[in-house]
């Protein structure tokens, strides 16, 4: 795939929930990231988030953030995507700077970020808390395996019934 010259003098940023399909599913894709699998399902989240930003080159979606809140104390940043063509011009730091902004006054801003997105985040303000571990149950395939039933397991015991067990016959 040819790179795409693109500066953020170039980009236009937009506040919005209303996306085409098309080119959200084209920008997941683009970054290999599983939730393209479910497309119905990135898609209400995305119309259901509390904030978007957008950022467009011409007529074409190149990347966007999402919040998800409570609307007074606590926001989460569950995406930061940008196409792999135009990334390392400033626009996913552009979109971060414009979802924090509505959120200044907020008492907790989270986001959970792997590999270069650590410095990616840091370099945006975020810092890493030395008491807290992020936990999740990822049922994607973008961060490794997840044992998804392992709580379910331990919350039983050893002496409670387990849906999981065959009777013995």
């Amino acid at each position: 795939m040819a790179e795409i010259e693109a500066t953020t003098d170039a980009i236009e940023y937009r506040d919005t929930r209303d996306l085409p399909p098309g080119q959200v599913l084209a920008l997941y894709r683009a970054l290999g990231w599983s939730s393209a699998d479910k497309p119905s399902a990135l898609l209400a989240a995305l119309a259901g988030s509390h904030q978007v930003v957008t950022a467009w080159h011409g007529d074409r979606l190149v990347g966007l953030g999402n919040t998800i809140s409570d609307g007074a104390l606590v926001v989460y940043y569950p995406h930061l995507a940008v196409h792999p063509d135009y990334q390392r011009r400033g626009i996913g730091r552009e979109i971060v700077r414009r979802l924090r902004a509505r959120y200044a006054d907020f008492h907790q801003h989270a986001v959970l970020a792997d590999g270069d997105a650590v410095d990616f985040y840091q370099k945006c303000g975020f810092t890493r808390p030395a008491a807290v571990q992020a936990m999740w149950i990822d049922t994607g395939h973008d961060h490794g395996p997840a044992d998804a039933h392992a709580c379910d397991a331990q919350a039983q015991g050893p002496n409670s019934p387990d849906r999981t067990r065959r009777p013995v016959t």
